[in-house]
């Protein structure tokens, strides 16, 4: 949907993304057939049926944003704000917003996939902490040993990307909790410069921590849904 704003045509999925694309809809439909034949349970594997597809949804919004914010990074030439053209400028606005819908994005999504793995492996984290993360799950998943062939892919995943994660996880925090994230460089460049010149961020710094994140995002969904599909097919 969002390449159409620079002419371009749809996006069709492939490689590692097809894959679990692939493997989210198996999901679904044997969700959806076991809510079938277990009527008495039909309510917890529509559920599941209706996480997968959110999470499949979500991946695409995430895709998209992420595609944009860097489309439009490459739109801007100059480093200083004062030098933007207006044409410069109005990529710089839509870039901060694709770049901050994506970055926000990153987190949701892995907490949504947090819960249904919670959920579907009864992994009751919810008892080491009551509003749980991803992360936490993870934890939980690697410091009990539980379903280490899942939790091993997914930790190795987490360690590569960690680096990238923790800034995009700085700035959701501020831009959550704080002020517009693009506003607190102005301040530190303010403070630091006595009212200086601003200039831009580090644009590619930042689309490398969002590309890092997304092949952390889908692979995480990969690992997931194949192994999740594989529990499902035990209750066939």
């Amino acid at each position: 949907m969002l390449r159409m704003l620079f002419g371009e045509q749809p996006r069709e999925w492939a490689g590692t993304s097809l894959e679990t694309v692939q493997a989210i809809e198996r999901f679904t439909a044997l969700s959806s057939k076991l809510a079938e034949r277990m009527p008495e349970q039909a309510t917890k594997f529509r559920t599941y049926e209706i996480w997968a597809q959110g999470l499949l949804r979500s991946m695409d919004e995430l895709e998209q944003s992420c595609y944009a914010a860097k489309r439009y990074s490459l739109l801007i030439h100059s480093d200083h704000v004062d030098e933007l053209s207006s044409e410069e400028l109005f990529s710089y606005n839509r870039h901060v917003y694709f770049d901050k819908d994506a970055y926000i994005r990153v987190f949701a999504i892995l907490d949504k996939l947090g819960t249904l793995l919670n959920h579907l492996l009864n992994l009751r984290t919810e008892k080491v902490k009551a509003h749980f993360s991803y992360f936490t799950v993870l934890r939980n998943m690697r410091e009990n040993h539980k379903h280490v062939e899942l939790m091993k892919p997914l930790n190795d995943l987490k360690e590569r990307s960690q680096g990238a994660m923790n800034r995009l996880r700085n700035r959701r925090n501020l831009e959550i909790h704080q002020m517009n994230a693009e506003l607190k460089d102005d301040l530190n460049q303010s403070l630091a410069r006595n009212g200086t010149r601003r200039t831009i961020e580090d644009l590619k710094a930042n689309m490398e921590d969002l590309d890092q994140s997304w092949e952390m995002v889908h692979g995480s969904l990969n690992h997931s849904f194949r192994f999740v599909c594989g529990w499902l097919r035990k209750m066939d």
